[in-house]
C-alpha cells in the first residue's frame, strides 16, 4: 500500500525528468492518479512505464504546442501536437467548458493527441462548472467486430457526468467493450485466466486465456457474442470512433497508433494520431438549474431504493463505487501488485526518482 501523496510526488518527478513542465506533469499525475483513487488500477500508476516508453521512442512531445485548427461559438477541433494526453484532454475539455458558459454548450473534438486516461476525468470537469459533461476517445485497434476476426476498434470509453443537488454526482464511464484491455493486464499479473466472453482467438473462438490478444486474438465488443447483444457494444465503439477519430482528422479505426511502444504506428495513417470528444452543457441552457438538480436527487434516491434481488445488498447508481473506493484509498493508500512495484521501482531508477 502507499499513500496517495507518496505516488502523487513519484510520478510528478518522473514527467518532469521527461521533460513536461511543472504545470503539465502536476496536471498529468492529476489524472492518471485519479484512475488509482477510483479503483481503476488498469489506468492509474501502471501506465506510467507505457508513457515513459512511448516519449523514448518519440511518440510524445511533453512540450506541445497546442492549437485551435477550427472553431465556431459553440464547437472547436483542436491538434494536440502529439502532446500527453493526460495534460492535452483536460485542457480541451476547459474549452468545451469554456463555450458552454458562453452560448449554452460546447463540443470540442481533439486530433494528435495520446492515451488520455480514464474518460470520467474529463467528464467530470464539468460538474465543477454545475454542468453535464461527456468525454470519449478512440485507441489501439484490439476489438472485432462482430462476425469479425479482424482487430478494428479500440475499447473506446464513454463517459458521462451529471450533477444532482444534495445526492452525489451520477458518473458513468465505461468501455464499449465486455472489458478493458487493462483488465486483461491485471489478470495477467496475477496469473488468472479471464472470465467467459472477454476475448475471441485468432480464429473467432472464445478464449480465458489472458494473454490471447498477444497471440494474435481480439478483445469483444460489450455483449460479447451477437445472441447478448454485441453488435450493440460494436455500435458504441464506432460511435466513439467516428466523433473521435474522422470528426477531428486523428486515425481511426485500424489505424490509431498502439499504446505500446514496441509496436511502430500504421505506415499509411489517415489522420493524426489518437483521437478525442468532449462535450459541455449548461444546465440553465434547458431548465432552471436548481430544479434541474432537485430532480436529479429525486431520480437518483428513487434508483437507490429500487427492490433488491436476493443475495445482493444495493441497487448502485454509477459513480458510487468508485466514490467509495476513492474514500478508502485516500485514507489506507493504493495498493500496487508486485509487477507494478517492481515496474516503477526501474523507471524511478532511469530517472533518478525514488519511489
Amino acid at each position: 500500500m502507499y499513500p496517495y501523496r507518496q505516488l502523487f510526488d513519484f510520478t510528478r518527478e518522473v514527467f518532469t525528468k521527461m521533460g513536461c513542465p511543472l504545470e503539465d506533469a502536476t496536471l498529468a499525475t492529476q489524472v492518471l492518479l485519479e484512475a488509482d483513487l477510483r479503483g481503476v488500477d488498469s489506468h492509474g500508476v501502471a501506465r506510467l512505464s507505457g508513457y515513459v516508453r512511448l516519449w523514448e521512442a518519440g511518440r510524445i512531445n511533453t512540450k506541445p504546442n497546442m492549437t485551435i485548427v477550427h472553431e465556431t461559438p459553440s464547437t472547436a477541433t483542436v491538434d494536440g501536437d502529439s502532446g500527453l494526453g493526460l495534460v492535452i484532454a483536460p485542457r480541451a475539455m476547459e474549452i468545451a467548458l469554456e463555450k458552454a458558459d458562453r452560448v449554452g454548450s460546447g463540443w470540442v473534438s481533439v486530433r494528435n493527441s495520446n492515451h488520455f486516461g480514464i474518460a470520467g476525468y474529463h467528464a467530470m470537469q464539468a460538474l465543477q462548472r454545475d454542468m453535464i459533461g461527456m468525454a470519449m476517445t478512440n485507441a489501439s485497434p484490439l476489438v472485432a467486430p462482430t462476425h469479425s476476426t479482424q482487430r478494428m476498434l479500440g475499447t473506446n470509453p464513454i463517459a458521462v457526468a451529471v450533477p444532482a443537488l444534495h445526492q452525489p454526482p451520477f458518473v458513468a464511464d465505461l468501455a464499449t467493450t465486455t472489458a478493458a484491455n487493462g483488465k486483461l493486464e491485471i489478470l495477467q499479473r496475477k496469473q488468472k485466466k479471464t472470465p467467459s466472453g472477454w476475448v475471441q482467438t485468432a480464429t473467432g473462438l472464445g478464449s480465458t486465456n489472458p494473454f490471447e490478444v498477444q497471440a494474435g486474438g481480439a478483445l469483444l465488443p460489450l455483449g460479447s457474442t451477437k445472441n447478448r447483444g454485441s453488435h450493440k457494444g460494436y455500435a458504441l465503439g464506432s460511435i466513439v470512433d467516428i466523433f473521435s477519430g474522422v470528426l477531428s482528422g486523428a486515425n481511426y479505426g485500424p489505424w490509431v497508433p498502439p499504446f505500446v511502444s514496441f509496436l511502430a504506428p500504421p505506415a499509411d495513417p489517415v489522420g493524426k494520431g489518437i483521437g478525442h470528444f468532449f462535450g459541455a452543457m449548461r444546465i440553465d441552457a434547458f431548465r432552471p438549474a436548481e430544479e434541474f438538480k432537485q430532480h436529479m436527487d429525486n431520480w437518483i434516491e428513487t434508483f437507490r431504493n429500487a427492490q433488491v434481488k436476493r443475495g445482493e445488498k444495493a441497487v448502485l447508481i454509477p459513480g458510487d463505487p468508485e466514490r467509495h473506493m476513492t474514500a478508502t484509498r485516500l485514507k489506507k493508500g493504493i495498493p500496487l501488485l508486485p509487477p507494478v512495484e517492481k515496474d516503477l521501482e526501474e523507471v524511478g531508477k532511469k530517472f533518478g526518482v525514488k519511489l
